[in-house]
């Protein structure tokens, strides 16, 4: 029982720093502190060092020769892809659009699922992959920023691409999580993941003028790297020792609901008709579409 509540406090943990990250990474970026590009090599390479560190208290584990290739697809699009696209995203649209978007990835799933591995769309799941579609499409085309640099199509459609990277980083990783101890799988995630961000981020990060970094901004960044992605990752397997998978995935449901209050409160982004509307298509979308999951549906 104490374990089980341990897990759900560590899955709330999560998603109040993923839905805080949202706010944090655009006032980074919009602020013109850091570019897009540069943060996420940022991000990626001190992550990576604290895995890394992190990895001389857990029990070594060796890869198989057979697996680097895997690795390599996995961190390309769990890592690399997967942040390019999501921070670029970040710098044309919001932070409320960014975190509903996101959670299109169910749908996503599905889609590449049937794709990939052949699996069986029902009816109701076709609905609920047209109802989340149209609420994406809805937030893109008829939302718009208080930013007047903003460009709210492009920086929308990133995001989705964002998911969808990630979606089908869900699926190359089934086998390898399971091989191998979450912890020795992620540093080597990341080590990859690093080499692939450098050829992007290189120049972006090394024209940073580090001297211009407010406190906030510092707490802002520092953020994104400890909390949203070293704690997050090292959180997330815990979580998964004592709960089902699918208890885990819902959780993911909360994060627009905090990034939206979140944002508001920082004066980051504001609420509209339109956004409720199209939050109110995906969450029925992605209820559809998770109503009696398929029985090979990855998780």
């Amino acid at each position: 029982m104490k374990n089980n509540r341990f897990a759900l406090f560590a899955l709330l943990l999560v998603q109040l720093f993923y839905g805080v990250t949202f706010t944090f990474a655009n006032d980074v970026i919009d602020g013109g502190y850091m570019q897009p590009f540069g943060f996420i090599l940022f991000r990626v390479s001190l992550a990576a060092v604290l895995f890394w560190l992190f990895s001389m208290w857990t029990p070594s584990e060796k890869i198989d020769r057979e697996d680097y290739p895997k690795l390599m697809l996995a961190a390309l699009f769990g890592v690399a892809l997967n942040m390019l696209a999501f921070f670029k995203g970040l710098q044309f649209t919001t932070p409320i659009n960014g975190s509903v978007i996101m959670v299109t990835t169910p749908i996503i799933v599905l889609m590449l699922s049937a794709l990939i591995f052949g699996e069986k769309i029902t009816k109701v799941k076709v609905l609920g992959i047209l109802a989340g579609l149209s609420g994406a499409l809805i937030l893109s085309i008829y939302n718009r920023s208080m930013s007047s640099g903003d460009n709210v199509l492009l920086g929308n459609f990133l995001i989705l691409v964002n998911a969808a990277s990630y979606s089908y980083y869900l699926i190359l990783v089934k086998k390898l999580t399971n091989k191998y101890h979450p912890y020795t799988f992620i540093k080597w995630l990341f080590l990859f993941g690093t080499i692939f961000v450098l050829p992007f981020g290189y120049n972006e990060l090394v024209a940073v003028n580090w001297s211009s970094f407010t406190p906030y901004i510092w707490f802002s960044s520092l953020f994104v790297v400890v909390c949203a992605t070293f704690a997050t990752y090292l959180l997330n397997p815990i979580a998964l020792r004592s709960l089902s998978a699918t208890t885990v995935s819902t959780f993911v449901y909360i994060q627009p609901i905090i990034a939206g209050i979140f944002a508001i409160m920082m004066g980051s982004d504001t609420l509209s008709s339109v956004k409720i509307l199209a939050a109110a298509l995906i969450f029925l979308g992605v209820y559809l579409v998770s109503k009696n999951p398929p029985q090979h549906a990855p998780k």
